[in-house]
């Protein structure tokens, strides 16, 4: 059986889950500004009730995005360090992905509709139906205004962008059972990294990458000042 450690930070719950003898065991954390300093105190914690070291895992699954550009990036950077550090590989799982999982096994919703908030007057949305446990793409991973989104029949909507746009949704037919509670959670995280990586979708550390779907993101200060900097550096090459 294989053995996952699977990091997610893409909201505002930091989370990291341990597939290992067949069963998930997870931490998390509520706070964005928190995702970086509490998510390897918590990975160590697994590790340790487990018994088992980083490089006894196969593989590194993260939360990829889309969702809070700083936390997709938290994910990654931390995977792509720790996988590094034990020569593992990393597995990139789609945030709306982990939410359909979560909203089946939650619901037994057979078809559904994650819709995460993405600031902007903008929510991330897709449409998943579920077969042999796992979530099929019915529309894949987008950027809308609340009003453009626009699912196939009536799929079982999940994910906190039924709550902050609940007034543009209310005359929706996908919300009449929504539940906005559903976020992303490296447990789901965890089981579908472990399907991809068994279908050969692993990756190098060196090739990971978060997936945005935004092109325009906001900065921080630190890394307006990183970018100001690389641009007067090729100025003056």
């Amino acid at each position: 059986m294989l053995t996952i450690l699977a990091l997610e930070t893409s909201s505002e719950l930091a989370s990291c889950a341990l597939l290992h003898g067949g069963r998930v065991a997870s931490r998390s954390s509520d706070g964005v500004r928190t995702h970086s300093a509490s998510l390897l105190p918590m990975v160590q914690e697994l590790l340790t009730e487990a018994g088992i070291a980083l490089a006894d895992c196969d593989a590194i699954a993260y939360g990829a995005g889309p969702g809070s550009f700083t936390g997709v990036r938290t994910a990654c950077g931390i995977a792509q360090g720790l996988g590094f550090g034990a020569g593992l590989p990393l597995v990139p799982v789609v945030t709306l992905d982990a939410m359909a999982l979560a909203c089946h096994e939650r619901h037994g919703a057979a078809e559904v509709l994650p819709v995460l908030d993405a600031r902007m007057n903008e929510v991330y949305w897709a449409q998943y139906r579920i077969e042999d446990g796992l979530p099929v793409t019915v529309l894949p991973p987008a950027l809308s205004a609340p009003a453009e989104v626009a699912p196939r029949g009536t799929p079982r909507a999940c994910g906190n962008g039924l709550a902050v746009y609940a007034e543009t949704f209310a005359s929706s037919a996908f919300v009449a059972d929504g539940d906005p509670a559903v976020q992303p959670h490296a447990e789901q995280v965890a089981r579908l990294g472990a399907a991809a990586f068994a279908a050969g979708q692993g990756v190098a550390a060196a090739a990971a990458q978060p997936l945005y779907l935004r092109n325009k993101v906001a900065y921080t200060k630190a890394e307006r000042a990183v970018i100001n900097a690389a641009g007067a550096a090729g100025a003056g090459a």
